[in-house]
This record gives C-alpha cells, structure tokens and sequence, in this order.
C-alpha cells in the first residue's frame, strides 16, 4: 500500500464513535429550519402511509405537501452543505495537481460555485414572481410563499460559498492544499 489510509485499502472502514458525536453537536442555528421541515415531511408521510395503508382511505392533501416539503428539504438542506463543504465534488483531483496550482483551482472553483448559487437565486427570484398569484389545490397557501423560501436558500449557499472564497483568499497556498487533501480522502 501507498501508507494513504482508504487509497487502494479493500477493508471496510471502522466507525468512529468519537467523532460521530462531533457531528451532532455541529448543528447550529441556521440548521434548524432543514431539521424542522424535515420532521414536518416524516409527518406528513407518516400519515399518508397510515392512511393509505391502514385505513385504505388516503387523505389526498398529504401527496402534495409532500411534494412541496420535500422540494424545501433539497434546497434548505443544500445550505447546510454548502456551509459544511460537503457537496460531492471531484475533490480526488486536487491529490494529483502540483501543490502551486491547488489554491488558484480552488479561487476559481469557489468564485464559480458562489456565481452559481447567486445566478440560481436569481433564476428563482423570477419563478418566485410569476407563481405567487397561484395557489395550492389542496390549501390555500400562495405556491410563490415556497418558491421565495427557495429564492433564500440560494442566496443563503452563495453567501456560504463566498464565505469560503474568502477563507480561501486569505490562506496561505499550503494550507488551502492541506485542506483540500483532507476533505477529499
């Protein structure tokens, strides 16, 4: 072996108990609406399921509010990702790059994925406008109140993503390396 652990290792990797605890206790606020929207759609589902296949007789609003919930689940919890840095990627091809061009790699690929999120925010600000006269069949909620909750998560993930432009700006070319290598292994 290459003495990289998990390069070319064909074992299972062990759980580590201690840092899984670290996960949890990263929530923070703003991580709080992901959670709260995917409970509401556990809910939902739930009660669909019980009365689709429990009482054989399906509640017709549940399928919509599921679909809605679980378009706001996507793009909510799309912002904590972004604030974690843990969208797939095709970080393996940093480890191949010589180390002088990883930072300007990441400027470039931080600044695009910043101009992405703004320009989907945009994009979304328009649908936002032209579906907030509609309303939903099966109550009466504006479509425009989720479109708007999108338009926010967009803008809240190109924040995230010129936040960490900027981290990557200001640090120092090995550092942006070292960070590179030890988020994609």
């Amino acid at each position: 072996m290459n003495g990289d652990p998990g390069i070319g290792d064909a074992r299972p990797a062990a759980v580590d108990l201690e840092n899984m605890s670290d996960d949890i206790s990263d929530i923070r606020l703003h991580d709080i609406p992901a959670l709260t929207v995917f409970v509401a759609l556990l809910i939902i589902v739930g009660l669909q399921f019980f009365t689709r296949y429990v009482l054989n007789d399906s509640l017709g609003w549940t399928e919509e509010i599921a679909r809605y919930l679980l378009i706001l689940l996507g793009f909510i919890g799309s912002v904590i990702c972004v604030r974690k840095d843990t969208h797939i990627s095709l970080k393996f091809l940093y480890r191949y790059l010589p180390k002088p061009s990883i930072k300007p790699l990441a400027v470039f690929v931080d600044a695009l994925v910043t101009g992405f999120f703004a320009y989907a925010g945009l994009l979304a600000i328009e649908l936002a406008e032209r579906t907030s006269a509609q309303m939903m069949v099966s109550i009466r909620i504006p479509k425009g109140v989720i479109y708007y909750t999108v338009v926010g998560a967009c803008f809240a993930m190109a924040l995230f993503a010129a936040l960490r432009l900027l981290r990557t700006l200001r640090s120092p070319p090995d550092l942006v390396a070292a960070r590179k290598f030890e988020t994609s292994s």
